[in-house]
């Protein structure tokens, strides 16, 4: 490793904001793919479309299956002040309890507060008449704990507050092609609690999944919530004292064994997703080797990081400073990944969620 590996200097770049994707293509398998070899080689530029003609037949491919919920609440202090609100604790990890009115339920949760002040603790934001937080404690950079009640069920009373959290560079409002299109065709409604989609596995269709199956390449699931470690800065010179957040992950069994068999008869892993690459290798990190687990990860891939599951990567193109870009540099080399990224941009491809790919192999 070179020490410039570890400055977040030298992970910054040129990027246009007109490359910067503010709609999906019109069609999910529409985006463009680079085909990045890991070690050295041309670059192949082509269509996502084509993604099946560039794996090995027998490669495993390991997506996460979370769905986004509308995690971002509009809620209004006793004052009238306006409180916007991002929900982190996902919906199927909050331990509901009986509230202390008839019919109404609690539970502590935490998230992201924005507000011209406070809330500090002790104050109550209201999201509608059926759904409330009091604020217990403050974290930094905007982080707040809280206990939430509500009547009725919690995914409807979302539902019916939220917003889908569209990341700060697509500068517009949601519209109702973004219910749909920012979230994965795979994702679960029962695994509701991702606050940004997994970007890689947008560009999947039915007929991309069929091609897929014809070449012999399998498709297993995992869940990991997407949380505030994945947008939150880098604010370290020296990315190796960075302190990742904490993430919830699910890692099944049945998906564990393929990738064991996988890695056995020597066939490739491929992670769709810079969140799947975190399961299998917080995962294995965590446990000493791949098992079936449920737990947080704060693993936080760098240069200089060896991996023990992943051979391969479907990503989307990141933010400069990123420690989304430090992990593909981790598994490709951050001269090589800045070199691609800049070509890419130099032939008109689109950068960030609803952008294109980059297949690492």
């Amino acid at each position: 490793m070179k020490e410039q590996d570890f400055l977040l200097s030298s992970y910054e770049y040129d990027l246009p904001e007109s490359s910067v994707a503010q709609h999906p293509a019109a069609d999910r398998d529409g985006s463009r793919l680079a085909v990045v070899p890991r070690l050295s080689g041309d670059i192949q530029w082509t269509d996502f479309s084509r993604l099946a003609a560039h794996l090995p037949a027998g490669a495993v491919l390991v997506a996460n299956n979370s769905k986004v919920f509308p995690a971002r609440l509009l809620g209004r202090k006793p004052t009238g002040g306006q409180v916007e609100f991002l929900l982190l604790t996902p919906l199927p990890l909050v331990q509901e309890q009986a509230g202390v009115a008839p019919g109404w339920k609690q539970a502590q949760v935490e998230g992201l507060a924005k507000a011209s002040r406070g809330p500090r603790p002790g104050e109550r934001v209201d999201f509608g008449p059926k759904m409330h937080l009091t604020v217990t404690g403050q974290g930094e950079f905007g982080r707040i704990f809280g206990e939430l009640s509500w009547t009725g069920g919690l995914t409807q009373r979302v539902d019916e507050q939220g917003v889908l959290p569209l990341p700060p560079y697509i500068q517009r409002a949601v519209d109702q092609a973004d219910v749909s299109r920012y979230q994965t065709l795979h994702a679960r409604a029962d695994k509701a609690g991702s606050v940004a989609a997994p970007t890689a596995g947008l560009h999947f269709t039915p007929k991309v999944r069929e091609e897929l199956q014809a070449r012999g390449i399998e498709w297993y699931e995992a869940t990991l919530y997407v949380g505030y470690g994945t947008f939150s800065p880098v604010r370290t010179a020296d990315i190796r004292k960075h302190g990742m957040h904490r993430e919830y992950l699910e890692l099944p069994e049945e998906t564990v064994q393929a990738v064991l068999r996988a890695k056995e008869e020597k066939r490739p892993v491929i992670a769709v997703g810079t969140t799947s690459a975190r399961i299998l290798e917080g995962v294995a990190q965590a446990r000493g080797g791949l098992t079936a687990w449920s737990g947080s990860t704060d693993i936080f891939i760098i240069p200089g990081y060896e991996f023990q599951v992943v051979d391969g990567l479907i990503t989307n193109f990141h933010l400069p400073k990123s420690t989304l870009l430090m992990l593909v540099s981790a598994l490709a080399g951050r001269e090589r990944m800045l070199t691609a990224y800049q070509e890419a941009l130099a032939r008109g491809f689109r950068f960030f969620s609803y952008g294109d790919a980059m297949l690492l192999l």
